[in-house]
């Protein structure tokens, strides 16, 4: 039975070793990302540096950190705690990035919400909730509406456009920043003061990130971040010939507003499996209701199993690169770029258009605060919502 105590917490997690959970072979037979051998090793003491990226309209500075380890370097700014680029080495070594993103502040200021959310911090709620309103605990909350008829990744002004506060750190192995930030009683409508960490650590070619919350009130709560990858490289054009194996025998279908209809149904027979490893664009033009409704891939993924567990697996045959995804939540939010439409220029100065590139959005389900028989997101005061996701990158093939 998935519902879970509205006494207990949302989400909590394993405990392992960083260093386990990125290289332990996943029991589920999905592979593993044992080949994604610590980097740093090979390249010297991870480093992190810091530059300044821009300045908003009203004064605020925003910094960029560029996170190495070995050949994987991330770039992360603190508008939005936004990954901007992720460069990683294929087959032969050569590097280049994988993320899309955008060149500059303003481009991100102007374009990313309403819009593609390219590599940010979602919260309060990641994913939508029905016309924006739920109850807790006898009250009814009303949020923005910015995907009509329902509120979507936190309403209007959600983590995704703040600016967070950084703490960097360095050991021998690993590079990290630390992310706060504080959203007010009723920010975008949601109840209670929110106190919220995002840890961004780079180990080998490893990415990791922890999130954390606490409340002062009874709140709901999913956070997560929206990169898009290439892993053919970033403006090179669709991710359609990317293999992707999803470890989910089930999924949440969605009715034409993309809210799910409460049922967890298998995706067998249906172009929503990818249980075996299979080319993103083999079935996307598929005639069948959820295809037509999502236009494409939108669609949350039961994860099978529980705990710290691989939950997706996507190869790019050119390149040979592996992107493997680890984390603790039962959902996760597979998108195929499907509302990319060649408005929008990223940090290679290409068009990004339809299919350019994908999302897996490691979460609790949509809509859970309007759909009891999910798991809970309910976050109390005295708890901590705790979650952790890990992309490892490899490379297979020669």
């Amino acid at each position: 039975m998935l519902r879970r105590s509205a006494r207990s917490s949302p989400i909590r997690t394993s405990g392992r070793l960083f260093a386990a959970a990125v290289l332990a072979v996943s029991a589920t037979g999905l592979g593993s990302v044992a080949s994604a051998a610590p980097a740093g090793a090979k390249g010297g003491r991870p480093t992190i540096q810091k530059d300044l990226f821009g300045t908003l309209a009203d004064g605020t500075k925003v910094w960029r950190y560029t996170l190495t380890s070995g050949k994987v370097r991330v770039r992360i700014i603190t508008y939005g705690g936004i990954v901007q680029t992720i460069e990683t080495p294929d087959r032969r070594g050569r590097t280049t990035n994988v993320a899309l993103g955008f060149r500059t502040l303003d481009d991100y200021v102007a374009h990313n919400n309403p819009g593609p959310y390219f590599g940010a911090l979602i919260g309060r709620y990641a994913n939508r909730i029905a016309r924006g309103t739920f109850t807790l605990d006898g009250v009814t909350h009303s949020l923005p509406i910015n995907n009509d008829p329902n509120s979507l990744h936190g309403g209007t002004k959600g983590f995704d456009t703040k600016v967070w506060t950084a703490t960097p750190a360095q050991s021998q192995d690993t590079v990290s920043l630390r992310l706060d930030l504080t959203s007010p009683h009723l920010d975008m409508g949601y109840p209670g003061t929110l106190k919220a960490t995002a840890t961004y650590a780079l180990s080998g070619s490893a990415l990791r990130i922890d999130y954390r919350a606490t409340t002062d009130r009874a709140t709901v709560v999913n956070l997560t971040n929206h990169s898009y990858f290439n892993l053919a490289g970033e403006g090179t054009g669709t991710i359609y010939d990317h293999r992707l194996r999803l470890n989910a025998s089930r999924y949440t279908p969605v009715d034409s507003t993309l809210i799910p209809t409460g049922r967890l149904a298998p995706v067998a027979g249906t172009p929503l499996d990818f249980t075996r490893s299979t080319a993103i664009g083999e079935r996307i033009r598929d005639g069948h209701q959820q295809m037509v409704y999502g236009r494409g891939y939108d669609h949350n993924y039961v994860v099978d199993g529980s705990g710290f567990r691989l939950h997706a697996r996507v190869s790019e045959p050119g390149s040979g690169r592996v992107l493997s995804m680890y984390s603790d939540q039962p959902g996760i939010q597979f998108y195929s770029g499907n509302f990319l439409d060649g408005t929008l220029y990223g940090t290679s100065g290409r068009a990004y258009r339809q299919g350019d590139g994908f999302a897996l959005e490691t979460q609790h389900f949509p809509d859970s605060p309007n759909q009891p028989q999910f798991p809970s997101t309910v976050l109390r005061p005295g708890q901590i919502y705790r979650t952790a996701t890990v992309y490892a990158f490899s490379t297979e093939g020669s």
